[in-house]
């Protein structure tokens, strides 16, 4: 299984990449990669402020082609699918009140 790595500097950057919407969470990876809806894959992710990745595999779920009609960058979004270290619910106590904001997300 292909494995992306996504860093996080801060919680603005990552309130824009986190899909909330998606059953288990995901994230928006931006990358000029082709992938296909529902392909597998891990994602490396190191949140703000954390010393260490985690891992999580997923599913694309959400595809920005490169050149879309909108300003959105290239990539895609994972669907979180065996998240046994619970970074969903870490990113959600890490956004908290941002989640219900108006500010723009790489999403919807």
């Amino acid at each position: 299984m292909e494995e992306l790595t996504i860093g996080f500097n801060d919680l603005k950057d990552l309130y824009r990449s986190y899909m909330p919407f998606l059953k288990s969470g995901g994230l928006f990876v931006r990358t000029p990669r082709q992938y296909k809806m529902g392909q597998s894959l891990a994602l490396s992710v190191t949140l703000p402020d954390a010393l260490e990745a985690q891992v999580v595999t997923g599913k694309v779920a959400w595809v920005t082609p490169h050149g879309s009609q909108s300003s959105s960058p290239a990539g895609v979004g994972i669907s979180f699918i065996d998240d046994k270290s619970q970074l969903g619910a870490q990113i959600e106590k890490l956004l908290g009140g941002m989640l219900n904001g108006a500010d723009p997300t790489h999403t919807i």
